[in-house]
């Protein structure tokens, strides 16, 4: 089994659970397998993407999810980005991570190793993951 868990990065930190203020990156990990993010800015526009799967192709139900406009979703991110950190980000170099929207298989081994690399990318410290007998420990 892996990683279940729903991590939020908001006031300059990473937390467990819910964010504190705004603007906020919320993670939600299903099982290692894949993530929901969310994101806000001050303003209260926002997204949301998959990391690894969207949920309609990870279990193979055409309505776990609706379709996500990676293009724009990665122009969101980015748009959250430099409000969050300062970072400036390019969109292109997000879209490569998100969720392919044709359930193409993703290339890293778990959503965790996609989170880390998009919070390197937003300039955001690196997620400290539990580390349980049959949880991601990286």
């Amino acid at each position: 089994m892996g990683l279940f868990g729903q991590f939020a990065y908001s006031d300059g930190r990473w937390s467990r659970g819910g964010p504190t203020a705004v603007p906020f990156l919320l993670v939600d990990v299903h099982d290692s397998g894949f993530a929901t993010v969310d994101h806000r800015r001050a303003d209260a526009s926002g997204g949301r993407f998959f990391l690894r799967y969207e949920p309609r192709f990870y279990f193979a139900e055409v309505d776990a999810s609706d379709p996500v406009d990676v293009d724009a979703e990665a122009e969101g991110f980015a748009a959250w980005t430099k409000e969050a950190t300062g970072t400036d980000l390019d969109p292109a170099d997000v879209r490569p991570l998100l969720a392919s929207p044709t359930g193409v298989p993703p290339t890293d081994e778990s959503v965790e190793l996609t989170v880390d690399r998009l919070a390197a990318l937003a300039g955001l410290p690196p997620v400290q993951w539990p580390i349980e007998a049959d949880g991601y420990a990286g």
